[in-house]
């Protein structure tokens, strides 16, 4: 293999790219395995593809990540980005949704009477549609964008009228103003399931709107309702 030398280089590259990109360390994982694979079939060919398979080191996967934002470091962080990701953040924020399936939303997903957004079947990770209603301030974000839209674009979110197709050093930028060095776009995931769940929504109605298809997320990131804690207090008391 050409540039063996340069591999371990490159993998070391491509790892901090994606979880800048906010994918998760198991999400990488996976895609370092499939390079493992993929490396040690051309190696196993006859004449070998590979003569030599290096070291590809696999991230620490830590389930019980507190990757959260509280909501005072959310407004720091929206006061320090550039405004065409405002939108972007804020969608992302109270949403949950994956980093591609927001920047690939389109207008033809989007009624602004009815308030609601949706994806279709297939187009999601887990293939499910899903459909969100839209609180009064997404709505209003939303509309202006569709007054400010660029005709021939179907795209939501849009920089200097084209699609956005990354925001990895804006969003850099806008963490380390704000103080939230080692922040993940991912991190709004969980923070959006939790605010949910805080605000007395039912789990499986959570996971409907942030597109999770078990529950698994409120037992890595320890997800737990004050108004259970509460109860199970109280219960305990009474039974003491």
């Amino acid at each position: 293999m050409r540039h063996r030398n340069h591999l371990p280089a490159r993998i070391k590259a491509y790892i901090e790219k994606r979880l800048n990109e906010g994918k998760a360390p198991a999400t990488v994982n996976r895609e370092l395995a499939a390079l493992r694979r993929m490396l040690n079939l051309g190696r196993q060919c006859t004449p070998p593809k590979v003569d030599q398979v290096p070291h590809i080191p696999m991230l620490k996967e830590n389930n019980t990540r507190k990757g959260f934002f509280e909501h005072h470091e959310y407004l720091a962080l929206m006061d320090a980005l550039p405004d065409y990701l405002k939108p972007v953040v804020a969608f992302g924020y109270r949403c949950g949704w994956r980093h591609g399936e927001i920047l690939g939303l389109t207008w033809d997903r989007v009624d602004l009477k009815a308030g609601t957004v949706r994806l279709e079947p297939g187009t999601t990770k887990n293939d499910q549609g899903r459909t969100v209603y839209l609180d009064d301030e997404m709505r209003e974000m939303l509309r202006a964008l569709f007054i400010q839209r660029r005709l021939g674009v179907q795209h939501v979110f849009l920089k200097d009228g084209n699609p956005i197709r990354s925001f990895r050093k804006a969003w850099l930028t806008a963490c380390s103003k704000a103080g939230l060095t080692g922040r993940l776009l991912h991190d709004f995931r969980p923070t959006a399931v939790r605010n949910m769940v805080r605000a007395g929504i039912p789990e499986r109605v959570a996971m409907q709107v942030s597109g999770h298809k078990s529950r698994s997320v409120f037992d890595r990131y320890n997800i737990v309702s004050d108004a259970d804690l509460r109860e199970a207090a109280k219960r305990h008391g009474d039974y003491l």
